[in-house]
């Protein structure tokens, strides 16, 4: 596929959305479809460690038809009776988001991933995994698939930080975020990642610092979330421990971190999303029920206000 090129303009929004990002590589409407495809993590199962990620409970971004006891073909079936009332015409894409979506035998992911292909209307991946989890035999495989199909690698980098990689548990370095960005947008590939904002022990000079440092990576695609504190985690029993270890961010102090970091982002990254909206059942705190197009507009008036752009401060 195509890597699309930006070029700035008189017109240039304030920052480069995920929906003009599509509309590069789609004339039709697409959607995301997530799957539990029953995959686990080498920081679940022992390879690397147990327990997984402190901040982790899969239930808050999983729909209630991504079950492991349906196949990947009965989820995404269910996915689109979802979404196809509202634009019948709508094509999709296979999002391998629940756990890492890389972590198996080469066969068994070759087959995983066709089975989603093979879906009608299905016209591409999206593969959610870890950065210590990407052979280049697999690379290889992806390769191939992305001469015919929209394919988007999308990595769980959290934090630049090693000292932070170690607390949350993450059982890989910042090296292996680079080591693997690298070796997939080297393939023409797609490239995304994931950050967390206000992990424990970071300052706010550190977060937005992040900003430049991803920068000089060749990554397409970025996801912001704030940190939040999730019912059954290991990160709970650590903030009921000691409340005052955590910067949790009120919504404005967030909308000021955000604004500030964007404008360290080099200016072609596109920006999917800035919060996680966790249900409210599992969700202990910080609770501000705003869903992301809302806080997306509250960081463009405020980026308005200020005459920011995506890239003005980039160091």
């Amino acid at each position: 596929m195509r890597t699309p090129t930006y070029i700035k303009n008189s017109s240039t929004p304030l920052y480069n959305e995920f929906a003009s990002f599509m509309k590069e590589h789609f004339t039709y409407k697409v959607q995301k479809i997530s799957i539990n495809a029953g995959f686990t993590c080498p920081n679940r199962d022992g390879n690397k460690g147990l327990g997984g990620c402190t901040y982790c409970n899969n239930q808050t971004f999983n729909p209630d038809y991504c079950r492991t006891e349906k196949s990947i073909t009965q989820q995404l079936e269910e996915g689109k009776e979802f979404f196809a009332h509202k634009y019948p015409e709508m094509k999709y894409l296979a999002y391998f988001q629940a756990y890492t979506n890389t972590y198996d035998e080469l066969e068994t992911l070759k087959q995983k991933y066709q089975e989603a292909l093979a879906v009608k209307d299905v016209v591409g991946l999206v593969i959610g995994t870890r950065p210590d989890c990407m052979p280049d035999s697999l690379l290889d495989y992806f390769e191939t698939l992305n001469n015919k199909h929209f394919i988007l690698i999308e990595y769980g980098i959290e934090s630049c930080l090693e000292k932070t990689l170690k607390r949350i548990n993450r059982g890989h370095t910042f090296a292996d975020v680079k080591d693997a960005i690298n070796r997939t947008a080297s393939r023409g590939i797609l490239t995304g990642g994931h950050v967390i904002l206000g992990l424990p022990g970071e300052s706010k000079e550190e977060i937005i610092a992040q900003a430049s440092i991803l920068s000089k990576l060749p990554i397409n695609t970025l996801k912001l979330h704030q940190l939040q504190i999730i019912r059954g985690t290991h990160m709970e029993l650590e903030y009921r421990r000691d409340e005052q270890d955590f910067q949790l961010f009120n919504i404005d102090d967030y909308i000021d971190v955000v604004v500030a970091y964007i404008r360290r982002l080099r200016s072609d990254i596109v920006v999917e999303r800035f919060v996680s909206q966790s249900p409210k059942e599992l969700l202990i705190a910080p609770d501000w029920g705003i869903k992301n197009h809302e806080f997306a507009a509250r960081v463009k008036k405020k980026m308005k206000e200020i005459g920011a752009h995506q890239g003005d401060s980039n160091k």
